[in-house]
């Protein structure tokens, strides 16, 4: 991607690498059940685990007391919250707006990427500062992208933050933790990056390069503008009505978020000029690596589609795909698709 030291960085980072975050979380005021007038808080132990990525009978037992005080079917961790059920009526879903693609700005003779601590003639204060510029310049780029889309069709953009963290840190959705990879909280509008993840895109998922690094921003940025369309809380009632069928819905709203990743970066560089050849091949590499089927294999040796809750590499490069393609919102109506 183009790049340079002119470009701008998002100020919406809250840098908390190098703070720690303890062994023991409890879940903000949001979560939890009420005792005799007040909020039971329940402490999460932490680890990374081993083995193949499964639990152990004790950890299953602790997960399942935890569920049972929040209101969940403990029973759903062990079904993968499938089950013989069909899809709800998607009918009600909030449209996807059409918006207008932005005109092609001139050419500027192309641009550079990140200098090197080496190029500035200086080493980085920390080993990871480039990742964190190149981090915070992609966000940017999601702000110019998102608030002109935003405009219209007469709405305001919401900019969320990104928290820059190292292993654990405390968010409003519970603990966050490098091993769940970056995420996105509806409780408090903030993505979630540890920048170890893009060392283990590259080395664990075979899936290098820097627009990789963007596609998995954009993907979580997706999720932010779900929210502010309404589709996540219309996502959310549909899971609780319909818990048996819930892994599919969610494989759908992951699925969207991918298709508006593409529509992110067909805008981006039309605004921005950012692509450099090969990029687009980077972000399909690293959709197809994620995907959950080639997960599952590389955890466990097998398969289990109804325990999906991204979507497959063919589904996850198909949507992306086709957002990048027509650089149109409207076509990332996931939910009413008859096939993924």
């Amino acid at each position: 991607m183009r790049y340079d030291e002119q470009d701008r960085e998002s100020r919406n980072v809250e840098d908390r690498r190098g703070q720690g975050g303890g062994g023991m979380f409890r879940f903000p005021g949001g979560f939890g059940r009420s005792r005799g007038g007040r909020r039971v808080q329940i402490p999460i132990p932490i680890g990374r685990g081993g083995g193949r990525g499964g639990f152990s009978i004790t950890t299953l037992i602790i997960i399942g007391v935890i569920m049972w005080f929040l209101g969940f079917n403990p029973l759903s961790i062990l079904t993968g919250g499938g089950g013989p059920a069909g899809l709800p009526d998607f009918n009600q879903m909030p449209q996807m707006p059409r918006v207008d693609r932005p005109e092609r700005q001139a050419q500027d003779g192309g641009g550079l990427r990140i200098p090197t601590g080496a190029d500035r003639g200086s080493a980085p204060a920390r080993p990871d500062d480039e990742l964190a510029s190149f981090t915070k310049k992609v966000l940017a780029d999601t702000e110019d992208v998102w608030n002109r889309v935003f405009r219209q069709f007469g709405r305001q953009y919401k900019e969320p933050t990104l928290v820059l963290y190292d292993g654990v840190t405390r968010t409003a959705c519970g603990p966050g933790q490098a091993a769940m990879g970056p995420f996105y909280c509806p409780l408090d509008d903030k993505v979630y990056l540890d920048l170890g993840f893009y060392r283990e895109l590259q080395q664990k998922f075979r899936a290098p390069g820097d627009f990789a690094q963007a596609y998995v921003i954009a993907h979580e940025i997706g999720h932010h503008v779900q929210k502010l369309l309404g589709i996540a809380d219309r996502v959310m009632e549909l899971k609780q009505r319909y818990p048996n069928a819930a892994n599919q819905i969610q494989v759908r709203m992951e699925l969207q978020a991918d298709c508006l990743s593409g529509v992110w970066a067909n805008l981006n560089d039309q605004l921005n000029k950012r692509l450099e050849p090969g990029d687009i091949r980077e972000g399909l590499n690293a959709a197809s690596a994620i995907g959950d089927d080639m997960i599952q294999r590389r955890q466990q040796g097998y398969i289990v589609p109804d325990a999906f809750t991204h979507g497959s590499s063919e589904q996850r490069v198909r949507w992306f795909s086709k957002g990048y393609e027509s650089g149109r919102m409207e076509v990332c109506d996931t939910f009413n698709a008859r096939e993924l």
